[in-house]
């Protein structure tokens, strides 16, 4: 699962459902898109995981290097990764090496689509240039409420969440965002400090009885329908729910295990993509990936999120 938020069916207007895919393309994970591939039908699709590890757009190119060049550059990565010099990878340090991957990922995205949305080139981002850039108009809050008017108010309760994540992006006060702001207003869940917005947001999402807990029947939803019988998406959930989140095992997410779902860094994501690798790898059983096994995998592991789309491939070890 990429993101946390999951979209439940609804019955919205044109208008409301482009604002919704414009307001969850911002607030959304930066990963959304690493797992829109990763299973074709009901396939694993080995493709994503070299996409995640090498880049999308440098699949090809280490593709195309001879057995012996690929073998370099997985040993680089390796010794990145085992930060115990064990020579043997864990989970753990899968995990965070992904989370490092997640991070870099988003900052090089939040870069790159300020310089669209700064668009007088002063260096920050102004409320007014987002949403001229964005939602093609400066978005009013001095409307009255229209509480016969659903979709209005939708809209307008949209706007003001927006808005009160760029506030709460805007860490030096100033008027406007700089780079390392629009990276925690774009991508929340990568940023440390914006854990208290994020939880804030679950807990608004999901928390019915308002208890500060999620609870798996919140996590899961009303969204069986008429079917006595529950979905492979809803039996996924459930097992991702009790295995990866619930640490303690009381049925419930307190804050901390809200904080593994999805902020920071997107543990959960990262998490799940390094036990499958593990599984998918370890070949004697010990629960590690050895510097052998890596390389009898070779091709999983250079299909995975591991590699950073390629970048990962290209940089000094100083850059990382």
């Amino acid at each position: 699962m990429a993101g946390v938020f999951r979209h439940r069916p609804t019955m919205v207007s044109s208008a409301l459902l482009m604002f919704l895919v414009l307001h969850f393309e911002f607030g959304q994970s930066s990963h959304k898109h690493q797992d829109d591939d990763h299973y074709i039908g009901q396939q694993h699709n080995p493709e994503h995981d070299m996409n995640v590890l090498l880049g999308d757009e440098d699949t090809e190119e280490i593709k195309n290097l001879s057995a012996a060049e690929q073998k370099i550059k997985i040993m680089e990565i390796i010794k990145k990764i085992d930060t115990n010099a064990d020579k043997l990878l864990n989970a753990e340090e899968l995990t965070a090496w992904i989370q490092h991957v997640y991070r870099k990922y988003a900052l090089d995205d939040a870069k790159e689509r300020f310089s669209e949305f700064d668009t007088d080139k002063d260096g920050v981002v102004s409320w007014e240039e987002y949403n001229t850039v964005s939602h093609g108009q400066l978005i009013s809050f001095d409307d009255p409420a229209s509480p016969d008017d659903p979709e209005k108010e939708s809209l307008r309760y949209l706007h003001l969440k927006e808005r009160r994540r760029f506030d709460f992006a805007d860490a030096d006060g100033t008027s406007g965002l700089n780079v390392t702001e629009f990276l925690a207003f774009i991508h929340p869940s990568e940023v440390d400090r914006m854990a208290d917005f994020t939880i804030e947001d679950v807990l608004a999402e999901y928390d019915r009885d308002k208890d500060g807990f999620v609870s798996l029947s919140e996590f899961i939803g009303d969204i069986r329908g008429d079917e006595d019988t529950p979905s492979r998406w809803e039996v996924e959930e459930t097992i991702r729910f009790k295995d990866l989140y619930d640490q303690d095992k009381d049925g419930k997410l307190n804050r901390e295990e809200q904080l593994r779902w999805v902020a920071p860094n997107s543990y959960g994501s990262a998490r799940e993509e390094a036990v499958h690798l593990v599984a998918e790898m370890d070949q004697d059983g010990d629960g590690q990936i050895s510097e052998a096994e890596v390389l009898k995998n070779q091709e999983i592991f250079l299909n995975s999120e591991v590699t950073d789309y390629g970048r990962q491939l290209h940089v000094s070890h100083d850059e990382l």
